[in-house]
């Protein structure tokens, strides 16, 4: 398996674009998964003996690629995983999404079914359900979709794929959630920019990547990458 594409790495922090439909650890597929890879990367570059620690601090659904941090140290774990509870870890998202849709914040509270994998929005109150927040934002229209910019304020479990769907608004190529995407087809859903404080040297970092490909070349992205 070849390495996914490096954004920054050090002695303490490891920074990569994640492959779209590759999941971030092992599961029951067997398939290969990111973190086993990048252990294999680290071993092999540094020359480490035995196993390579790496620390996954966040995740991205296994359909979705975009930028993603891992930590290299115990230390380097603690402290992104303090800055992501503070909410200081910030997330932007592009996604393509049905239909035309004003700008603005959406607040909802979303119910994980471990069972089927899936989350759903229920009303405030509901036992077991979280607050979801987010904002979005058009970039642009075309043949009925919207390119669409989205800061994660909170980071639930499918959530902006629930809150885009829950509004009719699903996701192109979602399979879980909009019952009109087609065999073959990938989520348009991408992590493009990751901005975090540096566990070591605390200073602020910002990584970001483009997506390519359908439905993504049907607007003009600027390449950020």
């Amino acid at each position: 398996m070849r390495t996914p594409r490096i954004l920054y790495e050090d002695n303490h922090i490891l920074v990569v674009v994640k492959p779209k439909g590759m999941p971030v650890q092992a599961d029951a597929s067997g398939d290969a998964d990111l973190a086993t890879v990048l252990k294999e990367y680290i071993k092999v570059k540094y020359r480490k003996p035995g196993a390579v620690w790496l620390g996954i601090v966040h995740r991205l659904d296994r359909p979705v690629g975009g930028v993603m941090v891992f930590a290299r140290t115990s230390k380097a774990a603690a402290r992104l995983s303090d800055e992501i509870r503070r909410g200081e870890m910030n997330k932007r998202y592009l996604c393509v999404a049905k239909g035309e849709f004003s700008p603005g914040s959406w607040e909802d509270w979303l119910l994980k079914d471990s069972a089927t994998n899936t989350s759903r929005t229920v009303p405030e109150g509901t036992e077991g359900a979280k607050n979801a927040s987010l904002i979005q934002r058009t970039i642009a229209y075309e043949q009925g979709l919207s390119l669409t910019e989205v800061e994660l304020l909170t980071g639930r479990s499918h959530q902006i794929r629930v809150q885009f769907s829950s509004r009719g608004h699903a996701l192109w190529g979602d399979a879980r959630y909009n019952p009109e995407s087609k065999p073959g087809q990938d989520i348009a859903l991408f992590a493009a920019e990751l901005s975090f404080t540096h566990p070591t040297t605390k200073e602020r970092l910002t990584f970001t990547a483009s997506p390519e490909g359908v439905p993504w070349n049907l607007f003009e992205i600027e390449r950020i990458d």
